[in-house]
């Protein structure tokens, strides 16, 4: 899934660990693309190769807009951002502990 995020370049890729601290996923991944039209084909990249490698079908919001895409795959839920979207809802202060950047748990 990283690989995909890097391919397509995008920026910042940051991943949090949610266990222990929420029911929803395992995982969250924060991301940006440079524009709209970026988020929307990182984001469709990403449910294309979730389905074709690990045969999950990922549900996917926001991709019409472009500014803020959530990809929700079970364990795993990704937000794909305009740069200025993300700055907006700052979601890593909201989940990372104390100023710690996120790791890279996750391979494939």
């Amino acid at each position: 899934m990283l690989a995909s995020l890097d391919d397509d370049k995008a920026e910042e890729i940051v991943e949090i660990d949610l266990r222990g601290r929420s029911d929803v996923a395992d995982y969250m991944v924060i991301c940006s693309g440079r524009s709209s039209r970026q988020v929307a084909s990182i984001a469709e990249k990403l449910t294309e190769k979730l389905k074709e490698h690990f045969n999950i079908y990922a549900r996917m919001e926001g991709k019409e807009t472009g500014d803020w895409v959530l990809i929700d795959s079970g364990d795993v839920i990704i937000h794909v951002f305009r740069p200025e979207v993300r700055d907006f809802y700052q979601l890593e202060k909201m989940w990372l502990p104390g100023g710690h950047t996120g790791t890279r748990p996750l391979e494939g």
